[in-house]
């Protein structure tokens, strides 16, 4: 018997349709107690099942869509009681995770669907264009010929399906998908390019540290001149791990005094680099003076100013450590303090993360511990020396720079300086930590271009760098195979987008099915 009705091939494919007719002819034989039916007689009963690649790739696309609006869907649910238990009092009005979870899923499945598409007809388009009766289209069109039976014309036509994540609602979620398969089709670029003589040979202290330092140098910069450009997270994560340098509002201060928020702090010293940074002027020395801040500096930040030590030189340095005149102690005690809390912090992360390899850590405890706590060092000086680097080298470049030299530039120098201090991470996680430095970073410097009219934005420009990056990754899996890209497990994503592993129980091995060594309780691969 043939199954050949297409509803039945969209839903289900030939393992699968097996494993169900198996369960209803045991389920109805068990109802009807019928006499048992042999095994060798059951197994004489296979259906033949007629599957082509189109009904392969519409299931792998609608079951990524039914996850993708379930997921977001369960995930936008739970969000929403943990905001209800956090602010009872609230009127609903937090901020979707996604902008229209149908239109996301229908994206994804929409680029499953369409690249397995794409690629399955330029393929064939090639073989037949490389037959020896078409060869006349050579002479006629050389370039087009060339174009359309390269090694790579399947890979770079598959990969128009990555416009359809323009049918993913334009937002911040869009731009950060696309920066981050960007990063990674370079990521794995690069990885096919390392056995070539420009890259092996290679300084040996050369890393993806080196990308941690120019993009701290980067988002410190805009942290204190563009805040607006700069992700929420990263300016809470600053603050929360900064106790010396941006001074908090004092118990027992009076609640009548207006004391300055941290962007009135950030603010006041981009305002003082504007001014080419002037000198501190005492209230306590100059009792007087009715105004002792300068021109231009916003007068919100006098509650600290007005309490700093009179031993202070420098407008900057009584604003961020105003009860300490030495600069040194202010960053020693900074790291002092902010030491211990980053090494809680990624003790918490790291041991969420070493849960998924529970297997591992109880076959070997003690390697595991000692990896995990090796991690959490190293990323606790990493990221402790960073914070305390940047902020301390406002006060460093006040000491050994002129004035007026690189007044705003200084911030980006501060913040580069710090990122060195990533040389101490250079492990897989700290890798980890530099390529999301790295994508953060990117994303930070388009807005601040767009910003300050250094570039046009422009219209879909993410879905083109999507669609890009998707060629690359489809390039080096085609022609990088033997290369250590070959061996990344993001090499498995362009399997199924190609149709070559299908989203659900996988079919048997031909020789099985021709041996007949199928057992009824045997494992079903699933992806």
């Amino acid at each position: 018997m043939a199954i050949d009705q297409l509803p039945i091939r969209l839903v289900v494919n030939e393992r699968e349709y097996e494993l169900l007719r198996r369960l209803l002819s045991r389920t109805s034989a068990r109802t009807q107690r019928g006499p048992k039916v042999d095994k060798q007689e059951d197994e004489s009963k296979t259906v033949a099942f007629h599957d082509d690649h189109r009904a392969a790739a519409f299931r792998s696309a609608s079951r990524v869509f039914m996850v993708t609006f379930g997921s977001l869907k369960l995930l936008s649910a739970i969000l929403g009681r943990l905001a209800a238990r956090k602010s009872p009092t609230g009127t609903g009005s937090r901020k979707p995770l996604v902008a229209s979870q149908s239109r996301m899923a229908l994206s994804l499945s929409s680029l499953l669907f369409f690249h397995a598409t794409l690629y399955r007809i330029f393929a064939r388009l090639r073989l037949q264009l490389l037959h020896e009766k078409v060869r006349d289209i050579r002479e006629r069109y050389p370039r087009i010929y060339a174009t359309l039976t390269s090694r790579i014309a399947p890979a770079l036509g598959a990969s128009l399906s990555g416009f359809a994540l323009g049918i993913c609602p334009a937002d911040q979620l869009r731009i950060t998908l696309a920066i981050y398969v960007g990063c990674r089709a370079l990521e794995l670029g690069y990885a096919a390019m390392e056995h070539t003589a420009l890259i092996k040979n290679k300084p040996s202290w050369l890393g993806s540290w080196v990308l941690f330092a120019l993009a701290q140098g980067q988002l410190f910069h805009a942290f204190v001149f563009d805040r607006d450009c700069v992700p929420e997270a990263y300016g809470s994560f600053v603050l929360g791990y900064t106790p010396e340098y941006i001074q908090r509002r004092p118990t027992s201060i009076s609640p009548k005094v207006v004391w300055p928020t941290s962007g009135n702090i950030l603010d006041a010293l981009a305002q003082m680099a504007q001014s080419r940074w002037p000198n501190f002027v005492s209230p306590i020395l100059h009792p007087n003076e009715a105004q002792t801040l300068p021109v231009g500096i916003d007068t919100v930040i006098s509650p600290i100013t007005s309490r700093a030590h009179p031993g202070i030189q420098h407008l900057s340095c009584a604003l961020l450590h105003p009860s300490d005149p030495s600069c040194f102690m202010a960053y020693i005690r900074h790291m002092l303090i902010s030491f211990p809390q980053l090494a809680k912090f990624f003790t918490k992360y790291y041991g969420a993360l070493a849960l998924l390899r529970l297997r591992q850590i109880i076959k070997a405890p003690l390697a595991s511990l000692n990896g995990l706590s090796e991690a959490v060092l190293r990323s606790s000086v990493a990221v402790s020396g960073w914070i305390g680097a940047a902020w301390g080298s406002i006060c460093l470049f006040q000491a050994i720079l002129p004035r007026s030299l690189l007044p705003k530039f200084r911030f980006f120098l501060g913040g580069f300086l710090g990122g060195m201090f990533q040389i101490f991470d250079r492990t897989t996680a700290g890798h980890a930590n530099s390529l999301y430095a790295a994508r953060t970073s990117v994303d930070s410097l388009w807005k601040v271009g767009v910003k300050r009219r250094w570039w046009r934005g422009i219209r879909g420009g993410d879905v083109c760098v999507f669609v890009a990056a998707l060629a690359l990754v489809n390039v080096v899996y085609d022609l990088g195979k033997e290369t250590a890209a070959g061996q990344d497990r993001a090499m498995m994503l362009i399997k199924v987008l190609r149709g070559e592993a299908e989203l659900g129980l996988q079919r048997r091995k031909e020789k099985a099915i021709e041996t007949g060594e199928h057992q009824e309780g045997g494992r079903d691969e699933v992806i």
